[in-house]
């Protein structure tokens, strides 16, 4: 038999006279399977790696233990006709699908091989990741993407455009059923980007992952703006500015290997719990350094990454979209050898206050966490959200009131912990007791207020400060009157809404206890179709 091209392996050899053993059978099959596997050939191949990619192969090599991967529908082939298909019919249709294991649990995937059709997707091609997507949904396992493909195949016509409607319908019912994960390697562009977009993390390398609706050229004839398309789409525009990828890497390797991480975080299906790891660092260990990492002037700011390092299991945070909204950080680690999911405010980015991009980000985390039963542990040093024109014109007050519904929405266990500053309706939005958190502990430094104290004696006090004979010595007066009676660290306390103060050398003690209690917590919501959340 010839070497598989891009028309696909010549007709098997047959015996003159009479039928074929059964050996010669397997013989036969074996051979038609090793060509699919090879692919279209070394040229193709030595074409891949030019572009600094690896192939569809080496690339499931890396996602799962090694020897694990079983390929399904490897001998698939479209069925088009017109434009020179029918003589171009490669086994596989340029996707490979099928499942393996990932540190022994059972993961599916779907991978383009550009090196067929560019990775362009067809009917054939659609329902083979439709079909893995099912199997996936049926055995109740993660599914991942490796996305490096041309779009829909445009000589199949509207076949193609119909494939992209079946997975896109698959990725919606299956959000909140299953971890989606999409790993963008490539292009990714028209309607191709969206399936990625519906799933629940993206990845992507950068220099050769690129994302968008429509390409540079089309941007170019329409609006005149000249733009590359790593400037247009790439890894670091989707990670920095608009949020898409959660995820950026420099290369394949270790972007795979942070997949496996991620997949060993979440539960195979929203019917587990997370998987527990055991942990050398001990429950009961005391935090002294938090004594000295966090300022008690509530104007100085520190990084909450080293916090939240101190509290959790060896110090490790695997931070979603760690380079988008950076005044809110949301991370999943383990506590006890359970996972949890962190969201905290950063007072090294813009004072840790909320805008809209922070809004978003956390809203879309709380309600991950909640979907697949992580509990969720929020750090709070917030001094409101962000004030200005562009917040106000741009839906700062949707986008807030997302995080609000995803708070309020959620059932697992809730545990809030006030650091410093909590004013207004950032401090309500935080998971305050209002709206259902399960534990509100705060540290001995807090301010929870409607706002800081000097706003607030500029507020209530205006009139005597206006009347004194020296205005900036009754200003300072009345400031230190309000923060005595309303922003001393017990009053939150004494009306009930934080549960204790607490040292904070003790944080991770206390949040374990807490998080040991809560492990049987059950919540139902109203019934009904669904919610109707802000957008």
């Amino acid at each position: 038999m010839s070497v598989v091209d891009s028309r696909g392996p010549a007709a098997p050899k047959r015996r003159a006279h009479g039928v074929p053993s059964l050996r010669e059978r397997v013989a036969e099959v074996n051979e038609v399977k090793a060509l699919a596997e090879a692919g279209p050939g070394q040229a193709a191949t030595a074409a891949q790696h030019r572009r600094g990619k690896r192939t569809v192969r080496e690339r499931l090599d890396l996602l799962f233990d090694e020897g694990t991967f079983t390929e399904i529908e490897a001998l698939r082939r479209h069925r088009a006709t017109g434009f020179g298909l029918e003589a171009r019919r490669p086994h596989t249709d340029g996707v490979v699908t099928g499942w393996g294991l990932v540190d022994g649990r059972v993961v599916f995937a779907y991978a383009h091989d550009f090196r067929i059709f560019g990775g362009a997707l067809g009917e054939a091609h659609a329902e083979k990741i439709c079909k893995v997507m099912d199997l996936a949904e049926s055995a109740g396992a993660p599914i991942v993407g490796l996305c490096d493909g041309a779009g829909a195949r445009i000589q199949e016509g509207v076949s193609a455009l119909a494939g992209y409607g079946g997975i896109f319908q698959r990725n919606v019912r299956n959000s909140g059923v299953i971890p989606q994960i999409s790993v963008v390697l490539g292009p990714c562009a028209g309607g191709a980007a969206y399936s990625p977009a519906l799933t629940d993390f993206v990845f992507m390398v950068r220099g050769t992952a690129q994302m968008f609706i429509t390409g540079p050229e089309v941007v170019r004839s329409v609006t005149g703006e000249e733009i590359t398309h790593e400037g247009l789409g790439g890894a670091d525009v989707h990670a920095e500015t608009s949020g898409v990828a959660a995820f950026a890497y420099d290369d394949e390797e270790t972007c795979l290997a942070d997949v496996r991480c991620l997949l060993a975080l979440l539960p195979s299906n929203n019917r587990e719990l997370p998987p527990v790891a055991p942990s050398a660092d001990p429950v009961g260990r005391r935090c002294e350094a938090l004594l000295d990492l966090v300022p008690a002037n509530p104007q100085q700011g520190y990084d909450m990454r080293a916090v939240l390092a101190e509290i959790v299991d060896d110090g490790e945070v695997f931070e979603v979209h760690e380079l988008w909204a950076t005044n809110v950080i949301c991370g999943l680690a383990r506590l006890g050898g359970h996972v949890i999911g962190l969201v905290a405010n950063q007072p090294s980015s813009l004072a840790g206050v909320l805008d809209i991009s922070a809004a978003e980000k956390a809203a879309r985390f709380v309600q991950y966490c909640d979907a697949f039963n992580i509990p969720l542990v929020t750090f709070v040093d917030v001094p409101g959200f962000l004030p200005g024109v562009d917040q106000e014109h741009g839906g700062v007050i949707r986008h807030g009131a997302k995080l609000l519904y995803a708070y309020c929405n959620a059932t697992v266990p809730r545990v809030q912990v006030i650091l410093r500053k909590a004013y207004g309706g950032a401090y309500i939005v935080m998971d305050s007791r209002s709206i259902g958190t399960d534990l509100s502990l705060a540290w001995p430094v807090n301010e929870i207020a409607v706002m800081g104290a000097e706003g607030a004696a500029d507020v209530v006090f205006r009139k005597e400060i206006a009347r004194s004979e020296n205005p900036a010595l009754a200003r300072a007066a009345h400031i230190a009157e309000y923060s005595e009676q309303l922003m001393h660290p017990y009053y939150a306390a004494e009306r009930g809404l934080v549960d204790d103060v607490i040292d904070p050398a003790e944080t991770r003690i206390r949040l374990a206890g807490a998080l040991t209690m809560l492990r049987g917590k059950h919540a139902e919501l109203p019934s009904r179709k669904h919610g109707n959340p802000p957008q």
